[in-house]
């Protein structure tokens, strides 16, 4: 029982965990395909196509390197919900959660594994939009090493609010549409790609309830020298914004954990 219950052990499940979870993502071609298909449509669109307006008005009334955020944003907030709700529903269908709880592997250390390897895709797809970004929109990135971090962070909270959707609906298909109906109003309200200043007053406080918005907050201020952001707890923006997401991010991951059914269907 110790050695079941010793680090080395844990490890070795959700390293088990992880590799079962990577090959039936690269199983699934459309996912594949879709998983950095959906992202860079939206650079093409926004960045490409309508281009933004600087000091025009409108909604891309910003230089191009202020919507960065919300290209990155973009794929740190759905795949996540999209993967996970749907991972989950799909597991209570099958009632794989019932075999689950024959095993050693605990709820906690199956949502790290699904959440490492969402992390590996994640990380894969923000790179690539970062430089598609780059190429068709011209934006001025500044280099931060802090930016990979705000990726992970954001990744460990949004796949436990994934975990939680797919624990509470009642079909992959519900799962799916609650992923949708969240991060939609979430990304765009979440100082991502609408300026904050565009929204009336009173909506104001709801944005600092949005993880996502100290996501998108932290890595602009990380990434766009003409971001201008106060401190954040007494803290540097691009530090401050991290420790409120750090925090957050914790917080839906445990509700993520707590989320998953042990037996039920």
């Amino acid at each position: 029982m110790t050695a079941v219950d010793s680090p080395a052990a844990r490890l070795r499940r959700i390293r088990g965990a992880v590799s079962a979870g990577w090959r039936a993502f690269v199983r699934r071609r459309t996912a594949v395909f879709f998983t950095f298909f959906f992202p860079a449509i939206l650079v093409i669109i926004f960045g490409a196509l309508v281009r933004t307006s600087s000091g025009g008005g409108g909604l891309f009334a910003e230089p191009a390197g202020y919507y960065v955020p919300g290209y990155l944003a973009t794929v740190v907030l759905f795949t996540p919900l999209s993967r996970m709700s749907s991972e989950v529903a799909r597991h209570r269908e099958g009632n794989r959660f019932e075999k689950l709880a024959t095993t050693p592997l605990g709820r906690t250390e199956w949502l790290l594994a699904q959440t490492i390897v969402n992390a590996v895709i994640i990380t894969i797809a923000a790179a690539l939009i970062l430089v598609l970004v780059v190429a068709l929109t011209g934006a001025t990135v500044a280099f931060s090493a802090l930016l990979p971090v705000y990726v992970l962070v954001g990744v460990v909270g949004f796949c436990g609010l994934g975990a939680a959707l797919g624990s509470y609906t009642e079909s992959q298909d519900g799962a799916v549409a609650a992923s949708n109906a969240i991060g939609l109003p979430v990304l765009f309200l979440s100082a991502t790609f609408v300026n904050p200043s565009q929204l009336p007053a009173w909506f104001l406080p709801l944005v600092d309830l949005s993880p996502l918005s100290y996501f998108a907050r932290g890595v602009r201020a990380a990434t766009y020298p003409a971001a201008d952001y106060g401190p954040v707890l007494g803290l540097d923006p691009v530090i401050g914004n991290l420790v409120v997401l750090t925090g957050a991010s914790l917080v839906l991951f445990w509700i993520g954990a707590r989320s998953i059914p042990q037996t039920e269907s």
